[in-house]
């Protein structure tokens, strides 16, 4: 699987690179010769995206070797890096073409386009939609998201000479030459996309919250199997696409045995991991009070005691020991909660209060998957 979508992102970028290299040469010989500022930065915009198709396969080579003692989880994230490259080469062009647009403006030169550079133009703006329609269609067909953004570029890039085209034929028909001013517009329109790409890729090397369909299924999964009473606190960390390596907790009956258990364990790790190719390297148990009606009526008082509080977003993990006349609970609060340390600690107390002749714990739970 991992080798045929590397070399769906070769193939894709080699494709790039040929497609705007060609293009970059015959706009810079019509931007030169037109005295057309926004041909030439055209030409130079496709150059990078070329430079981008280049890091793109770099950072896929990077990201398949096989993992060693260095790196155990592999150099997946490699991809991340690559893509956030390419979000600073958008963002870099876009600035230099602001810069000579307000050139131009400062200090005006009439251009002077001919047939061939209006057919060369028009001919970009369809190679540009194809190539970021391509780009994009197999950036999701591989999950890679360097490949996504040198797409979005494209599609950019083909706004760009198509408003290059438009300001050509207003200029050929009217003598009004808007060039350097639709320059501004247009590089105005290419720094906002490298800063939205750069945010998305900075968020995936920060690590975000697993997306809620892959939450969901994996919760499904692990509740399903006999015994299970609920799928708590899974937490996913993504080392690269494809590469999704996470822990979950479980509840489950308090007379298991640790022959029980492990089977259970392990059935629910493969069952995910062929589901979802999501790796868990860590199951871990609540037990759960069974034949106990005491133990029953002080679990739910307690977690109606937890549920009042507004930013208390679910309860789990209750277990009593009679014995040492202990009553635990975790909580998972909410992020919007001005303190969640200063919440769970209210809690606590509120339930300490219905309950003096126990000591209670309770334990704050992020909430990090749907």
């Amino acid at each position: 699987m991992n080798e045929e979508r590397d070399k769906i992102i070769i193939r894709t970028s080699v494709a790039g690179i040929f497609a705007n290299v060609f293009l970059a040469a015959f706009k810079a010989v019509v931007g030169i010769l037109s005295h057309s500022i926004a041909i030439t930065l055209d030409a130079v915009n496709n150059l990078s995206d070329a430079l981008s198709s280049i890091i793109t396969i770099a950072g896929t080579k990077l990201a398949a070797k096989a993992p060693d003692k260095k790196h155990p989880l592999g150099y997946g994230r490699v991809e991340y890096l690559s893509a956030m490259i390419i979000s600073v080469l958008v963002l870099y062009a876009g600035i230099q073409s602001l810069v000579e647009s307000v050139k131009k403006i400062i200090h005006p030169q009439a251009p002077d386009y001919g047939m061939a550079a209006l057919i060369i133009v028009a001919a970009a703006v369809v190679v540009k939609i194809l190539l970021g329609t391509f780009f994009i269609k197999k950036g999701k067909e591989a999950s890679s998201e360097s490949l996504g953004n040198s797409g979005k570029d494209a599609k950019n890039d083909s706004i760009l000479s198509l408003s290059t085209l438009v300001a050509a034929l207003i200029f050929i028909f009217t003598g009004v030459s808007i060039e350097a001013y639709l320059g501004v517009v247009i590089s105005a329109v290419i720094i906002k996309s490298g800063i939205d790409m750069l945010k998305d890729t900075i968020n995936e090397v920060l690590g975000e919250r697993v997306d809620a369909d892959t939450a969901r299924k994996v919760k499904e999964i692990v509740s399903s199997f006999e015994g299970v009473d609920g799928a708590y606190d899974l937490l996913v960390h993504n080392y690269g696409p494809e590469r999704m390596v996470g822990s979950v907790h479980i509840e489950i009956p308090d007379y298991y045995t640790a022959a029980q258990i492990d089977t259970l364990t392990r059935e629910i790790t493969m069952k995910v991991y062929e589901e979802t190719r999501v790796i868990l390297t860590g199951i871990s148990v609540y037990a759960q009070n069974t034949g106990d009606d005491e133990a029953a009526r002080i679990e739910a008082q307690v977690v109606k005691i937890a549920k009042e509080d507004p930013y208390v977003l679910q309860t789990h993990g209750f277990y009593m020991v009679p014995e040492k006349k202990h009553l635990q609970i975790d909580t998972v609060i909410s992020f919007d909660a001005p303190d969640r340390a200063a919440e769970c600690q209210k809690i606590r107390d509120k339930i300490q209060e219905a309950f003096p002749d126990y000591q209670v714990f309770v334990q704050m739970d992020s909430d990090t998957s749907d």
